[in-house]
């Protein structure tokens, strides 16, 4: 989802640069043992629905960006994190099962332990495509931000420190990594969204969002990545801020079981089955990868169509926010003005009206753990790890739409 992000700050200021964080991570890296049976590291690339603190690294903690104190996080780290939640996020979830530590982000890169178990590249605000796609084409709001090809490149500087001259080398690393790739894409069309640009020409960028995201997966495919969970999008018709935005006076604009806007969703739908179809393509070129796709908008939607079976009482207004409709203001937003908080965010399906709650991250981490909303399923694919095979023990996967 979109984070504002107006231009880099410099990346860590006061710390050693990625590229010598990096250095010091050949011992590790290449000798790591697996944990019981599961990876032994992630490599996670995306948005701020990925992230875990690359973004005041890249913006510095000076960027007013509120995501960076109180009371984001405050509900399982109880200090701000640069996680754009009150709590853990899927990423969270999915390291916590396979037995991992939370997955560091890169650009932290204090000492070579910390990457030990992997690193995570995802930026709150970051696009799929560069901002020089998008000023190409007349929009040009996109400001100077991170997008894939960068965090691909802090990716390969890695590889090429760890393994220099001779990326063979790393071949058992990338062999036995799990690779996250997103959720990505969605400030591609949130940052035009609410700059309202016309719908009919966000549309056409899907494609090419689309088709970056493929030569991403091409890209580590060929580095060496043997398995990869790529993420389609969430259902943005249910994101409390374009509710508010987006409010119309016709009953049809909005989905009768869940409330949540039928034209947001069905764009979701779009980019989720042009994706979908890429990824069935990427398989019969690389059969020898396992590529699996997350169904974001399916688990998801879990939350909308049954809050209750989450302990979920308000899916569709936001935790922290203001006293607007859906929990959300014009004037104010989440630990900025005069914001307000929910006493109880696990009732609460939103945190802040753009990002999920840890409620939600949770409900929709398990949905893909669990195999029903992966394809294939993660537990299938993965005999060596009795954690996700215990969870996905007669689960199918469950489509909300069929290509």
């Amino acid at each position: 989802m979109a984070s504002s992000a107006s231009g880099r700050a410099g990346a860590g200021r006061g710390l050693p640069s990625p590229a010598a964080a990096a250095a010091a991570v050949l011992l590790v890296l290449a000798g790591a043992a697996p944990a019981a049976g599961c990876y032994p590291r992630v490599f996670s690339f995306g948005d701020s629905l990925a992230d875990t603190g690359n973004y005041a690294f890249v913006y510095g903690n000076d960027s007013g960006e509120p995501a960076l104190r109180l009371p984001y996080g405050e509900t399982f780290f109880h200090r701000p994190t640069g996680r754009f939640s009150n709590g853990r996020i899927v990423l969270d979830f999915i390291a916590e099962t396979l037995g991992l530590p939370f997955v560091p982000p890169y650009l932290s890169g204090r000492s070579a332990e910390d990457f030990a178990c992997g690193a995570n590249f995802a930026v709150g605000g970051a696009t799929a495509l560069s901002p020089d796609f998008f000023r190409d084409r007349g929009f040009d709001g996109m400001g100077d931000r991170v997008h894939l090809d960068m965090e691909m490149e802090w990716f390969r500087g890695l590889l090429d420190l760890v393994c220099p001259g001779n990326l063979a080398g790393c071949s058992d690393m990338m062999n036995q990594s799990l690779f996250l790739v997103g959720e990505i894409g969605g400030n591609d069309y949130n940052i035009p969204l609410l700059s309202r640009v016309p719908f009919k020409k966000i549309r056409t960028f899907v494609p090419s969002v689309v088709a970056k995201i493929s030569s991403t997966i091409t890209e580590l495919i060929r580095l060496g990545a043997k398995t990869l969970v790529v993420s389609g999008n969430l259902p943005i018709g249910c994101v409390p801020k374009y509710l508010a935005i987006f409010k119309s006076d016709k009953e049809e604009d909005y989905e009768t079981q869940t409330g949540c806007l039928r034209w947001m969703n069905k764009f979701s739908q779009y980019h989720n089955k042009l994706l979908m179809k890429e990824l069935k393509k990427l398989r019969k070129l690389h059969p020898g990868v396992t590529i699996i796709y997350a169904d974001n908008y399916g688990a998801a939607m879990e939350i909308f169509l049954s809050p209750e079976q989450y302990g979920i009482e308000d899916p569709l207004v936001a935790c922290c926010g203001g006293d607007g409709p859906y929990g959300v203001s014009p004037t104010t937003s989440c630990g900025s003005g005069e914001y307000t908080v929910c006493d109880k965010p696990e009732k609460y399906g939103s945190w802040d009206g753009f990002h999920p709650s840890e409620a939600a991250y949770k409900a929709i981490a398990m949905g893909l753990l669990r195999g029903s909303y992966t394809q294939p399923s993660i537990a299938s694919i993965t005999g060596s790890c009795p954690q996700l095979a215990e969870l996905g023990s007669s689960v199918e996967y469950k489509p909300l739409y069929n290509l």
